[in-house]
């Protein structure tokens, strides 16, 4: 009798606690842990755009209804920074290649030389899988104002003009309610990973 309480006890410590333990942490994870809101306040949304894509075709804030967004600012002839966000955001693509639900916009900041044809031409030279993925290019006073006033990625003041010139690396998630979830290095392979996770996590949520 003594010989099989021990046994269910052994099988207990070794087998059943682990797996409740990993199911609460998973619970928690999948459940229970909340994204941040990100904004000047509570009530903070991307404000409505109007902007052309790689296949000339108008691009609103409604065609992101019910979509969760990866957004991010990149130009064409960057060498360096936007090559390394496009291979990283090609990840996030694939990995929700069927999951209607996802899409991804980035917006040139520089689009007097990042017209249709360039994008296109971008598009193409990187693989960019546009089912799930616009390049955007329109004026750019009002990409600058998205960038600055809605999606917050740079601190510093600019009318858009032609010295006007912001660059960032970051990537921004955008929920359903168009406020902000998230930012992530868009050049770091592990934060990346962390988007990737963080969409898993907000499309339970939702």
């Amino acid at each position: 009798m003594a010989a099989k309480r021990t046994i269910v006890l052994f099988v207990s410590v070794v087998f059943v606690l682990p797996f409740t333990a990993w199911a609460l942490v998973n619970f928690y994870e999948r459940r229970i842990e909340k994204l941040p809101v990100f904004g000047k306040t509570k009530e903070h949304h991307i404000e409505d755009f109007s902007l052309i894509n790689q296949d000339g075709l108008t691009r609103t804030q409604n065609d992101w209804t019910a979509k969760i967004v990866v957004a991010n600012f990149f130009f064409t002839h960057c060498p360096v920074i936007c090559p390394k966000m496009t291979g990283n955001l090609k990840k996030v693509s694939k990995t929700f290649e069927k999951d209607k639900s996802i899409f991804i916009s980035s917006f040139s900041i520089d689009p007097e030389r990042d017209n249709v044809k360039q994008l296109k031409k971008y598009a193409d030279k990187s693989k960019i899988e546009t089912d799930n993925w616009d390049l955007l290019t329109g004026s750019k006073n009002d990409i600058y104002k998205l960038a600055r006033n809605s999606f917050m990625i740079v601190a510093t003041d600019g009318d858009g003009g032609p010295d006007d010139f912001i660059h960032s690396e970051r990537l921004v998630l955008i929920d359903t309610q168009k406020r902000i979830r998230g930012y992530y290095n868009g050049t770091s392979d592990k934060e990346t990973k962390q988007l990737i996770s963080d969409i898993k996590t907000l499309k339970d949520d939702e």
